[in-house]
């Protein structure tokens, strides 16, 4: 997927992480950009109709769908050249399938990570909830928060690691400037994913939008160095 993936079951478990790691692999072989095989970047030739699409790629679409309607079109997976980049739900959906997979394995304990974005489940090998560090996007050596999700899904946007590729749909020109980072959690993965691409592309406003949607607790870090908080996100801050 292009990202560095972690997997941590708390147990030895090792068919199952080939399992998982399996499942990224076909998710890569299926919606990565970069993969000129891959079957988005055969839907952009034109070479793919609609009726053909995969029953994965339907489900990321749909999806996508609702979010750009819930944000008000600042999440949209059309690139401003017209075509299809679903990358902003695509993490988040396969984790989420992939704790999925663990679970019906029957292992309720459990930490997966690709990318920054994160589902867990239970607890770590130590007995202790699992905890996650909210890197400083300008000393990325340095942890700025301390979260323990219980459960809910965690994700973060940001322009700090890899430049500018997240954009305002309504002004596409137009950099994302006045904000670095945004952490947002979710009631799992997927939802704090997809809501994290469209906060974060709404600049400042995005930690207003997070504030006022339900379920939803957000820590932004603006250009100047500081950061701010939904009023429910330091509930997640107590160990």
């Amino acid at each position: 997927m292009g990202m560095p993936i972690t997997v941590d079951l708390g147990i030895p478990a090792g068919a199952l992480v080939e399992k998982v790691f399996a499942y990224f692999d076909d998710v890569d072989r299926r919606f990565s950009t970069y993969r000129s095989d891959s079957e988005i970047s055969v839907i952009n030739r034109g070479d793919l109709p609609v009726r053909d699409w995969s029953g994965q790629m339907l489900d990321v679409m749909k999806i996508a769908e609702q979010t750009r309607r819930e944000t008000a079109g600042y999440f949209d997976v059309h690139r401003p050249d017209g075509t299809l980049d679903p990358s902003g739900i695509v993490k988040g959906w396969a984790i989420r399938n992939a704790a999925e997979i663990v679970r019906r394995a029957g292992v309720s304990d459990f930490f997966i990570e690709a990318g920054g974005d994160i589902q867990s489940s239970g607890r770590n090998a130590s007995g202790r909830d699992w905890s996650v560090g909210i890197r400083s996007p300008f000393h990325t050596n340095e942890i700025v928060k301390v979260v323990y999700p219980r459960g809910h899904g965690v994700a973060t946007s940001g322009t700090y690691a890899r430049g500018q590729h997240i954009y305002n749909p309504r002004a596409d020109d137009d950099p994302i400037s006045d904000i670095v980072s945004l952490t947002v959690i979710g009631s799992d993965v997927l939802e704090a994913d997809r809501f994290a691409t469209a906060a974060f592309a709404m600049g400042r406003d995005g930690i207003l939008f997070l504030e006022q949607t339900q379920g939803l607790e957000g820590y932004l870090i603006d250009n100047n160095c500081r950061a701010t908080p939904t009023s429910g996100f330091g509930a997640f801050c107590q160990p």
